[in-house]
C-alpha cells in the first residue's frame, strides 16, 4: 500500500491527536491548540459576550464543554441550550469561573462554501453566548476525522467535556445537560453516574425544567394527566372522560397536552383544537414540546451511553414505555403529586375511565390510586401496542439489542426509511 507524502501526514498527525489524550497534561493548552488551532499567528476564538476576537489562553485551565455540530443545529436546540447556559452564569461567579463552552463547527470541505453557508454560519455564531471559532476552516481535516471516529459525532450535537487538564471526562453531556441542566456540573460521567442514582420514577423527573405551572400542581398534591398523542377523537373523549371521573371520585384533576415527538405542522393543528374547545391545559410553545421528548430520549440515550441500559431498571422500563407510546400513537400518565400511579396506552387508559362504575365500589377500600392502577393493569393485556424505538442513524451509540419494556423479549431490529412531512409540503409535490 503506497501513501503520498500528504496521507502518510494526515495518519501520523491522526496518531499523534489520539496519542495526546492518553496522556497527562498539566494544563489544557496542548490539547486546545491541537484541536482549534496550532499556532499564536491569530486569535482563533471570538468571545460571544463581547464578539471580540481572543486567544485560546482565556480556556487555561477551565472546564471546557466543546460544542460540536453542523451548521444545521436546530433553534430549539439552541435556544433551550442558550437557558441553561445562561442561567449557570446568573448562579454567581462559583460557577461562572468553572466551565466555558465552545462551539466547534464542522463543515464537510468537499463543499464549496457558499454564501448561503457563510450566512448560516454568521447567524449561528452570532446569536450564542459562548466562545466560538472565529471560522470552520481553522479545524483541521485530522480533527475531523478525529471527533468522527474517536467521539462518534454523526451530525447530531455533542457536547464533550474537557476537565482542566483537557482529559475527556464525558464523551456527551449533552444528556444529562438537557436532564438535569447547569446542576449536573462538572458534566463527568461520574457526576452523570451519581445523579441517575438519586433519580427516582416520579412527575418532576418527566416536567422538571421545563413548566413551572406542573411544579405548583405538584406541590398542591393534585392529580395530573400528562397526555399526548395527535388523534383529536381520542383527545375529546379521553379529557372529557377524565373530568367526569374526577367530579364523581371528588379528586382535585389538572390535564396538560404535552405533543407528540414529531409532526410538528400536525401538533400545532392539534394544540389550536385543545385551546378553542378548552379540553385542558396545553404548552402553546413547540419548543417546550420538543424539549420534553428531547429529555426524554436523553435519559435513554444517557443510559445507553454509560452502558447502564438495564433491562430490569423499574424507572427505565416507564421512560422506554413512554417514548415507545409517543411514537405509536396516543398516551396518558397519571400521578397524584409527584407519585405516578398510571403510565399508559390511549385505549387502555381510555377504557379505564370509561368504564369507572366497574370500580367505584373499589375506591373507599384501596384508595383512588390503587383502584384506578388495579383496573388499568387488568387491561393492559387486552391491548399492547408493538413496542418501538426509533435511533436516527446520525446518532454515534446504538445498542446493539433491546428489550421490549411491556412483556421482556428481546425485540427485532429493523432498518427503516422515515419521512414524517414535518414541515409543509411544497404545493407542487402535494398535487
Amino acid at each position: 500500500m503506497v501513501f503520498d507524502a500528504d496521507e502518510k501526514r494526515n495518519v501520523e498527525s491522526f496518531q499523534m491527536l489520539k496519542n495526546l489524550f492518553e496522556m497527562i497534561h498539566i494544563d489544557n493548552m496542548k490539547v486546545l491548540k491541537a484541536l482549534i488551532y496550532a499556532k499564536d499567528d491569530i486569535q482563533p476564538l471570538i468571545d460571544g459576550s463581547s464578539k471580540k476576537r481572543v486567544h485560546l489562553e482565556v480556556l487555561r485551565r477551565k472546564n471546557v464543554l466543546l460544542l460540536i455540530s453542523g451548521l444545521d443545529m436546530s433553534t430549539d436546540e439552541l435556544s433551550i441550550l442558550e437557558q441553561i447556559y445562561n442561567e449557570s452564569r446568573h448562579h454567581g461567579a462559583r460557577l461562572d469561573s468553572q466551565y466555558e463552552v465552545v462551539w466547534i463547527p464542522i463543515v464537510d470541505r468537499s463543499v464549496q462554501w457558499s454564501d448561503p453557508m457563510k450566512g448560516k454560519f454568521e447567524s449561528m455564531q452570532s446569536s450564542m453566548p459562548w466562545f466560538t471559532v472565529y471560522h470552520p476552516s481553522l479545524i483541521e481535516k485530522t480533527v475531523m476525522r478525529f471527533i468522527k471516529e474517536v467521539w462518534h459525532f454523526r451530525n447530531k450535537p455533542i457536547l464533550v467535556v474537557l476537565d482542566p487538564q483537557g482529559k475527556v471526562v464525558s464523551p456527551n453531556a449533552l444528556h444529562m445537560m438537557w436532564i438535569w441542566g447547569s446542576s449536573a456540573f462538572p458534566f463527568t460521567s461520574l457526576r452523570e453516574e451519581s445523579l441517575w442514582k438519586d433519580e427516582t420514577w416520579r412527575l418532576e423527573l418527566l416536567v422538571d425544567g421545563i413548566d413551572p405551572v406542573i411544579l405548583n400542581w405538584i406541590n398542591e398534591g393534585k392529580y395530573i394527566f400528562l397526555y399526548g398523542g395527535d388523534d383529536e377523537e381520542w383527545m375529546r373523549k379521553f379529557t372529557s372522560s377524565a373530568r367526569a371521573v374526577a367530579q364523581a371520585a371528588g379528586i382535585p384533576l389538572e390535564m396538560v397536552y404535552v405533543g407528540k415527538s414529531s409532526k410538528r405542522e400536525k401538533i400545532r393543528r392539534v394544540i389550536a383544537k385543545i385551546t378553542v374547545e378548552k379540553l385542558s391545559y396545553v404548552w402553546q410553545d413547540l419548543t417546550m414540546m420538543w424539549f420534553f421528548w428531547t429529555r426524554l430520549e436523553s435519559m435513554l440515550y444517557s443510559k445507553i451511553q454509560l452502558g447502564k441500559l438495564d433491562d430490569h431498571d423499574p424507572m427505565m422500563q416507564e421512560i422506554k414505555k413512554l417514548l415507545s407510546y409517543g411514537r405509536e400513537g396516543g398516551w396518558a400518565v397519571l400521578s397524584n403529586g409527584s407519585n405516578v400511579v398510571v403510565n399508559g396506552y390511549s385505549t387502555t387508559v381510555l377504557q379505564t375511565l370509561v368504564e369507572y362504575d366497574l370500580w367505584k365500589d373499589q375506591v373507599p377500600v384501596k384508595g383512588f390510586d390503587m383502584a384506578f392502577q388495579d383496573h388499568h393493569f387488568q387491561l393492559r393485556g387486552i391491548a399492547r401496542p408493538c413496542s418501538r424505538f426509533d435511533f436516527p442513524m446520525t446518532t454515534g451509540r446504538i445498542p446493539e439489542t433491546m428489550k421490549c419494556p411491556e412483556c421482556n423479549r428481546t425485540m427485532e431490529k429493523f432498518s427503516t426509511f422515515l419521512c414524517c412531512h414535518d414541515e409543509v409540503i411544497p404545493d407542487e409535490l402535494s398535487k
